[in-house]
Parts: structure tokens; sequence; C-alpha cells
């Protein structure tokens, strides 16, 4: 059966307030524009704000790129106590009168760039023998959570507002949990610490300071929501873009390989006058679509 709604494509970046899910965010927009078929590339917690990156349509086929890119997160380790949840939402498991030094903060975040290993918060969505991870926590389960890899970019003090906590910026790749880096910290500098805050500040090309706040998205029409939307191109900056001859246009909108005028490395993306026609690789002077964006 045919999913009922609208063809709506595109992107809308929303800075997503604390206390709000983001699925909740995007079935809300989906029903407001009456949109198809709507997804977002990387979710944030309920507590969480910040850049939540919403797709519609045949933006949809982009997801997967831009929940591969590097994202940027501002947040407040709080020392003292190490949670349930490795946040401020759970209960205090653990205490400690330690208060780390400057130069003690300093010599400890090395061990947390680069490849890493991360074990994931134990309310979290990661899967255990198919049950969600925060399902089991919250119904008394006894479980274990594998340490899984992650690539930190840089991980820096931004602030030290006091002894309790300081303000970290960290840039990393797919799949990281702030709230296990705030946990490992404290747990690094005999201590205990949690996340009091966390604020993700871009997502691949989108950035919060162009994104649109809830409260501006639910004030807006239908119509005006979709008036600005993004092109699916905005979330393939990071990508080469490579522009086709008319017949070859012709033959990538029908998912057949077509000619290009450029040479490009890896994956990229196929233009034609203005117009994202599909994602592939450029193979002997042919761009070979892998998701063909249909108009």
């Amino acid at each position: 059966m045919a999913r009922k709604g609208r063809p709506v494509t595109g992107w809308l970046v929303i800075d997503k307030p604390a206390g709000i899910g983001s699925t909740d965010i995007v079935n809300k927009l989906r029903w407001l524009m009456k949109a198809k078929k709507a997804g977002h590339a990387g979710t944030l917690d309920p507590a969480a704000t910040g850049v939540l990156a919403v797709a519609f349509g045949e933006a949809t086929k982009t997801v997967s790129l831009l929940t591969d890119s590097l994202k940027a997160y501002r947040f407040e380790v709080r020392f003292g106590a190490e949670t349930s949840t490795d946040d401020a939402e759970g209960e205090v498991v653990l205490t400690s009168d330690l208060r780390p030094t400057d130069a003690a903060i300093a010599a400890a975040l090395p061990a947390f760039r680069g490849d890493i290993l991360q074990v994931p918060p134990r309310v979290s969505a990661v899967k255990v023998d198919g049950a969600r991870a925060y399902d089991l926590a919250r119904e008394g389960e006894d479980f274990e959570l594998a340490a899984r890899p992650l690539w930190v970019e840089s991980l820096e003090v931004i602030d030290r507002p006091g002894a309790d906590s300081v303000l970290l910026e960290m840039v990393c790749g797919k799949g990281g949990y702030v709230r296990s880096i705030a946990r490992d910290l404290g747990r690094a500098l005999g201590g205990a610490a949690h996340v009091a805050w966390l604020r993700r500040i871009w997502s691949g090309p989108f950035d919060v300071e162009n994104a649109l706040t809830w409260e501006a998205a639910l004030a807006l029409t239908p119509e005006a929501l979709e008036a600005s939307l993004l092109p699916i191109q905005s979330a393939l900056e990071d990508f080469p873009m490579v522009e086709t001859t008319i017949d070859g246009a012709r033959r990538i909108r029908l998912g057949n390989p077509g000619d290009v005028f450029q040479a490009a490395e890896g994956i990229c993306w196929a233009s034609f006058q203005g117009e994202a026609l599909g994602i592939g690789e450029v193979k002997m002077g042919q761009f070979h679509p892998s998701r063909v964006f249909v108009a």
C-alpha cells in the first residue's frame, strides 16, 4: 500500500530545544506539511539541544551521507557524580570529592582524541540481542555493552566555570556519545562525572546559527515551512559535484551511467543546470549513480 502524503522534498534544519525527542520533531513537521516521507540525520537526546537536520522526500536519500559526516558538540562536564544515564537526568550511582585541576584535565584529554574505543551509555538506543539498551535498563536487566570505535577529530577546553565543571567542545565522527566522554573523563581523572548539558553546534554542512528555532517553525504556515526548505544538494557540500551532459542527465535520471565533464574521487553527486540528479561515483568519464533523485 502506497504511503499517503505530498511529495515534499528538501532539508529543514531545526535548532532543537530541550524537552522534546528528535522523532517527535520529525513527525510534527511531516504532519504539518503533509509530507509523504521524512527522517533525520542523527538523533539528539530529549535533553540535548542544537542542530537537528530533517530530510523530506528525495532528500532522505542523502541522510546516510550526512549521518556519516563530522559533527560538533559543546557540553558541560559536571564533576562529583556519575549517574545511571551519564547525564543530569539520571540517578546518582557514584560520588567523588575529587575536583580535577586545569592541568589534570589537559593531561587527560589526549587519550580521548583520534581513534578511540567508547562504551555507549546504558540508556542508549544501542541494540542488545534485538532489544534497545534503554528498554533493558529501565526493566532492570543486567547486560553489558561492547566498546565501539569512534573517531574524535578534536576535543578542547572552552571554559572552566568553576572547580565543579568544565566546558568542552568536541568534533567527532558517526556514533559518538558525549555522555560517554564525560563519564569516562571523570573515571580517567580518578573521580566521577556526567554531562550537565550538551548542544550540537554543527552537523556536516549545517550550522546551528542558520537553523530555524522550533518555536519559529511552529509559528509558520505549512506553505511557509515548505518555502523554507533547503535543496537536496545543501547536504552534499562536503562532496564533489560533477556536471553532466544533456544526454548524461537523461541517462542518469533513468538510473544508468551518464557522461560528465569532470573527474572525481570517491563519492560525488551529479548536477545538470543546478538540479541534483543523484549520488554515485565517476568511472571512465561516466557518472554511475547509486541513488537517483526523482524530480
